[in-house]
């Protein structure tokens, strides 16, 4: 029986080749795990951009609320000056 066997390396999968007699032929490839290890980190990355996402829209959530707030309570002001002008005016014309 003869056999013959070849390896290759690529520096990221190994391979070897074992041939044995007539037609029988073993191939086993190995891999080094940086495809999961990438894979892991694009996953992280992902996940990472989400969440600033997430949170950057909360914030303007905020902003706005804030901002609508502020213009009610400038309204309320206004409503309340303008009230006030007219009972003034009133005042000096029923005297």
């Amino acid at each position: 029986m003869v056999e013959r066997v070849t390896e290759r390396s690529d520096g990221v999968t190994s391979e070897r080749v074992t041939e044995t007699g007539g037609s029988t032929v073993v191939v086993e490839r190995r891999g080094s795990g940086a495809a999961w290890l990438i894979g892991l980190v694009l996953l992280i990355a992902v996940v990472a951009g989400g969440v600033y996402l997430f949170n950057q829209n909360n914030r303007e959530n905020l902003k706005t609320d804030a901002v609508t707030q502020a213009a009610d309570k400038v309204g309320d002001a206004a409503k309340d000056v303008g009230d006030t002008a007219k009972d003034a005016g009133d005042a000096i014309t029923n005297r």
